[in-house]
């Protein structure tokens, strides 16, 4: 049995682009995807905080270190520029895998610049 658990996330990432012509995904910049860990081609959920729609793509390379985070296609009806989203990849792991299983948490400014990393989100309190 597998159980499907959060890989990676990319937090508060701000769209830089909107391309309803271009081929459907999400152009995500290269040093974001390797440190996330999220692959090109890969199937990620997007959260779209500043209007509240939920919607799933893949990734494709953006130029590393440009900070551009595209959201293309049918998509670019579910995210202006500016829009603050969270963007997640899944994955599958048994039992055995669970027990050491860590995600790559990537917090991002308003540049799309990482702040700081993680592997942990803080427990919720009241």
């Amino acid at each position: 049995m597998l159980t499907t658990m959060l890989k990676a996330k990319l937090h508060r990432a701000r769209v830089t682009h909107a391309e309803l012509e271009y081929e459907g995904s999400c152009a995500i910049d290269s040093t974001l995807l390797k440190i996330s860990g999220i692959r090109e081609y890969e199937q990620i959920e997007i959260y779209n905080v500043t209007n509240g729609e939920r919607f799933t793509t893949y990734a494709i390379r953006a130029e590393g270190g440009s900070g551009i985070i595209s959201v293309n296609g049918a998509a670019a009806h579910k995210a202006n520029p500016d829009d603050i989203i969270i963007i997640c990849a899944y994955v599958g792991l048994n039992q055995q895998e669970l027990a050491s299983f860590k995600p790559k948490l990537v917090y991002l400014n308003e540049n799309n610049a990482i702040t700081h990393t993680r592997n942990t989100i803080p427990v919720q309190v009241a």
